[in-house]
């Protein structure tokens, strides 16, 4: 009897051991992907910020600019991705949608980003683009990856179009979470006119005035690592619109200002990330070390039953 029991016990801790790793390197880059039909909205502010009013074509202080970004899962799209590549892929169609402070829209530029549900490396399926251009993107963009590293990471810049390192700069705590904190700077660079402005403005009507559009801006990203997700984004922003054959005449302010998360959009993150946490916690750390301690429990307690089994106590 007791030499049964302890063959059971060491089946079991057999089981245990092995599930241990499975559950880690095989469930779960199997089971933690981001939903293909996963929407998202987020409104950043910008306070005393500057805007050029397209009216007078002079730069003005505003009490507020607002920055509401949507990310809609296009399933569909993400269906057909597969079936060309045999890949779990998400197609998100984003907006950023920037309004002054009556509400007006400033810009507005859509994207489309394809990319694997687990890795969130860039699928080029087709279909990529900013504003209507069809772009390559190289790294990451809005979410990092499931178990974030300590490191630096290539982030895609919508205004470029292109992509630059991101920079690990150390953990910080926001609102009890612990998080990784990231910087990127892009100098001043010229970038594409948006293809809707305030009052109707156009690139061509842009370029015939004789203005060009440049942009900089330091990027701030604190990211939560197991799920990989920001809970807060900051931007100290600056876009300028310098006279292509005027050096010397001074360039026009288009948009300047610190654009942070809105509160009650950070504490729904905050909330939301805290329960995907758990989650990604549970299949990378909570069970598998679990169940290799109670395969080695288990274990153990086979060992110590065959041992009294042999010298028939």
């Amino acid at each position: 009897m007791r030499r049964r029991a302890s063959l059971i016990l060491l089946a079991l801790a057999v089981f245990f051991a092995a599930l241990s790793p499975l559950i880690r390197w095989y469930a779960f880059p199997r089971l933690a992907k981001v939903p293909p039909s996963q929407y998202q909205d987020m409104v950043l502010e910008a306070k005393n910020a500057t805007l050029l009013d397209y009216a007078t074509m002079k730069s003005k202080k505003v009490p507020k600019v607002s920055i509401v970004q949507t990310l809609k899962g296009n399933v569909r799209a993400a269906k057909k991705v597969k079936e060309r590549t045999g890949r779990d892929v998400v197609v998100w169609d984003t907006l950023s949608y920037v309004a002054d402070d009556k509400g007006k829209l400033v810009s507005r530029i859509p994207e489309r980003y394809v990319f694997d549900a687990h890795s969130q490396e860039p699928v080029h399926a087709g279909g990529e683009h900013v504003d209507g251009e069809p772009v390559r993107r190289q790294g990451i963009e809005y979410k990092w990856p499931f178990l974030t590293e300590k490191r630096d990471y290539a982030y895609f810049d919508f205004q470029t179009r292109t992509s630059a390192p991101i920079h690990y700069k150390g953990t910080r705590t926001v609102r009890g979470i612990e998080t990784y904190y990231f910087e990127q700077t892009i100098p001043w660079t010229k970038v594409p006119v948006p293809k809707k402005l305030a009052l109707g403005a156009t690139p061509e009507t842009v370029e015939q005035i004789g203005l060009e559009r440049w942009y900089t801006t330091k990027r701030m990203f604190w990211v939560e690592p197991a799920t990989g997700a920001p809970v807060d984004g900051q931007e100290i922003h600056k876009e300028e619109m310098r006279w292509k054959d005027k050096p010397g005449k001074k360039p026009l302010t288009a948009f300047a200002g610190h654009v942070k998360m809105r509160p009650d959009y950070q504490d729904a993150t905050v909330d939301l990330v805290s329960s995907q946490r758990q989650l990604v916690l549970l299949m990378t750390a909570y069970l598998p070390w679990g169940f290799l301690t109670l395969g080695g429990v288990l274990l153990a307690a086979s060992l110590t039953l065959e041992a009294r089994t042999r010298r028939g106590t």
